[in-house]
Parts: structure tokens; C-alpha cells; sequence
């Protein structure tokens, strides 16, 4: 079987990485001879992922300017308001793919979040056409999200893979019959664990992950991300390690989070871990972490996964849905505008600390659970092409 993954945005975001990796293998492992293919839009990033059989270069390219596809865009999109003809140009590396492969997967995870993807819309139209099978693996959307357009996009799909109830619940109560409840599939990631850095604290340690996107949105977050450092420091013997977890241009953990380990590298209690690491080297960090805190959902699944007590900065559905699926409540989730409230921050850790233990067993039961959920796309997936 021919699997093509596509709106992979990348491996700069060890997010996207983990998803493409931990989706592989699982694909792998239970479909013997598939041959798993990413479309990429940064394919120079993907070179640390080692479990695909090839990398697509799936980067837009632009349309000359007066050339034959020019005139008829610009035709189409005057006349009748029609960017598919420019769309299928521009998109044309991961379109001329499609015809020799049996499914098509769409990982952009929380794409659909972001606005109306017309670009995702039109080679989802190219997947159809060719009588190709159709998934959309491992999504969270928000009822905020939804549009007349998104919707008729979604009614496309033979396969809807919902990564947590909230948005699973969403969907089918939009009137979808195409959609499976699954789990993020990088719950069942391994981990690569490298030597610990100088200041490491073995068993002692909290992780920190705070992300650009989400200070771009709550100004006033980083004020109060200061107080929960200062907090940290000064009422436990915690050492902090500042996890990046996305290091793309314009939106770089690392940029963001080394003005706080300049500003607190003198208590003697501040680490960062490198901004070049994969997602496996981070989930190798973090698994031996006593606490972690995070914006970024692949960091703290990485967390939750290796049954650490995590706290998370949510700006999405993903985060709320991923946390009521492992707890039954939103336990330990602030919204984007609570995260600006440094009290809030700060009795929310102070309650995961005294949680400590009820929150490790918890994940100790839960997790093995989880992961069957994210094995059980396969079984899906398997039905379809049936």
C-alpha cells in the first residue's frame, strides 16, 4: 500500500516531526510492505527523520509572471472568482504524486484552526478526483473553527481520524459520519535519551516550554511567565530546564525562551536544552523530568506520555480535548487569556505539585490506554481500503 502524508509543515516543528515519525511507524509495524511518502513544505528540515521511505519536496512554487498559467489564473480569479486553476499550479509537486498512491493523508493536525486552507481544499478535490482514498489523520478542530466551506471540505473524506473527544463530539454533531476517535499518535513515540547537561538535578527537575504564538496572542503572558520562574525558584529547589520545542523562523521557542535563561542563569538553577534537537532527544529530556510545563502540544504529550505531571499554556481545542480524554476534566489547562494572570499560573502549579503523585498514577493507568486508541487508526485506515 502507497501512503502519502501531505500539509506536513515541516520538522522545525517537533511537533509536525513527531506526528509524520510516530505515524510512520505505526502505519509500519501493522501494514506489512506499505511504503509511506511525506509531501513536505521545509523537506531540508526532514532530514532527521529516518522511518519514511521518501520525502516529497510538496513547496508551493510560484507562477511566472505573463506566463500561459498566469493569464489563465488571473482569468479565473477575476472572471469567476476560481483560484483552483492557480492552486493546482502552485501546489503542483504534491499534486503530480497523487495517481501513484493508495491513500492520502492529511497531517496538519490543527491546520483547520487556522482559518479557510484553500491550498489543502483544492489537492483535496485532486485526491477525489483520481478516486484516491482520503483521511484526514489525527485533527483537532474547534466549533470556533467551522465554516460552510471547511464543513463541505470535511463531507470529502472517507476517513475523519479525531485525535480527542471535544473535537470528535464537534464533528458528529455537525452531522459527519465519517469520523473515528483516535489518540495523537505521538503518544507512542520513543525516546532517544542523551547524556544530562551540567545543572541537571536528577529527579528534580521541571521543564518549561513557553512559544511565541502564544505570547503573540496574551502580550501580558510573558510578565506572568517571569512570576511562575520567579515563583519556582524561590518557594522550591526545583532546577528549571528551558525546553524549545519548534525552531522555525518567526516562531522560535528558543529565541523566546533564552531571554529568560540570560535573565536567570546566575540562581545556579536555570538550564536550556539546545535548540537542535529532534523530537525523540526532547522526549528523552522530558521523561526524566519530575514536572513540565508547556505551550507547545507535542512537548507536553511527550510529557504526559512518559507519566509526568504537566501543566499546559492551551490556546486550542487540542489541548482542552487531549486533557479531558486523560483525566475526564481539563485538569491543569489555562486558557490564552488566563495565562497572563501570574496568580493563576502559580496556584496552578502549586496544585500540581501537591497532586504530584495522584496525577503520576493516573497517567500510569491511562496512557497504555491512550496509546490502543492511537494503534486503532490502522484498523481504520485498513477498512477504508477494504
Amino acid at each position: 500500500m502507497n501512503i502519502m502524508m501531505f500539509g506536513h509543515s515541516g520538522s522545525s516543528n517537533r511537533g509536525c516531526e513527531a506526528i509524520v515519525r510516530s505515524s510512520s511507524k505505526i502505519i509500519k509495524d501493522t501494514i506489512k510492505e506499505s511504503m509511506v511518502y511525506v509531501a513536505s513544505l521545509r523537506p531540508e528540515t526532514d532530514k532527521v527523520i529516518n522511518n519514511v521511505d521518501k520525502i516529497i519536496d510538496g513547496r508551493s512554487v510560484d507562477i511566472k509572471k505573463y506566463s500561459y498559467h498566469y493569464i489563465i489564473s488571473a482569468v479565473l480569479q477575476k472572471v469567476l472568482k476560481d483560484e483552483s486553476y492557480a492552486l493546482r499550479r502552485m501546489y503542483k509537486k504534491t499534486i503530480d504524486n497523487i495517481k501513484e498512491m493508495d491513500v492520502c493523508l492529511s497531517i496538519g493536525g490543527d491546520a483547520y484552526c487556522y482559518g479557510e486552507q484553500y491550498w489543502m481544499y483544492e489537492i483535496d478535490k485532486r485526491i477525489k478526483a483520481v478516486g484516491k482514498k482520503l483521511v484526514l489523520w489525527s485533527a483537532s478542530i474547534g466549533e470556533e473553527d467551522m465554516s460552510h466551506r471547511k464543513l463541505d471540505d470535511l463531507k470529502a473524506f472517507d476517513l475523519i481520524l479525531a485525535r480527542e473527544s471535544l473535537t470528535y463530539n464537534m464533528l458528529t454533531q455537525k452531522g459527519l459520519n465519517n469520523v473515528k476517535l483516535c489518540a495523537d499518535p505521538a503518544f507512542t513515540m520513543e525516546k532517544e535519551e542523551l547524556p544530562l547537561p551540567k545543572g541537571w538535578t536528577e529527579g528534580n527537575v521541571v521543564g518549561l516550554n513557553f512559544s511565541p504564538l502564544v505570547a503573540s496572542r496574551n502580550k501580558e503572558s510573558e510578565t506572568a511567565f517571569r512570576d511562575l520562574i520567579k515563583h519556582i525558584l524561590n518557594v522550591t529547589d526545583l532546577t528549571i530546564a528551558l525546553t524549545p520545542h519548534v525552531i522555525e523562523p518567526g516562531n522560535n521557542d528558543f529565541e523566546l525562551l533564552n531571554k529568560y535563561y540570560k535573565e536567570f542563569k546566575d540562581t545556579g538553577r536555570m538550564i536550556i536544552l539546545p535548540d537542535n534537537l529532534t523530537s525523540i532527544q526532547y522526549k528523552g529530556y522530558i521523561a526524566r523530568m519530575r514536572f513540565f510545563i508547556g505551550a507547545r502540544t507535542h512537548a507536553t504529550i511527550a510529557a504526559y506520555s512518559s507519566c509526568v505531571p504537566t501543566m499546559v499554556l492551551g490556546y486550542s481545542i487540542k489541548s482542552k480535548g487531549i486533557a479531558m480524554d486523560l483525566f475526564g476534566e481539563e485538569k491543569l489547562v489555562l486558557g490564552i487569556k488566563e495565562i497572563s494572570q501570574s496568580d493563576k499560573l502559580i496556584n496552578k502549579f502549586d496544585e500540581m505539585v501537591i497532586q504530584e503523585k495522584e496525577i503520576r498514577e493516573k497517567l500510569e493507568k491511562v496512557i497504555p490506554i491512550i496509546k490502543e486508541r492511537s494503534y486503532k487508526v490502522v484498523e481504520y485506515l485498513k477498512e477504508i481500503v477494504k
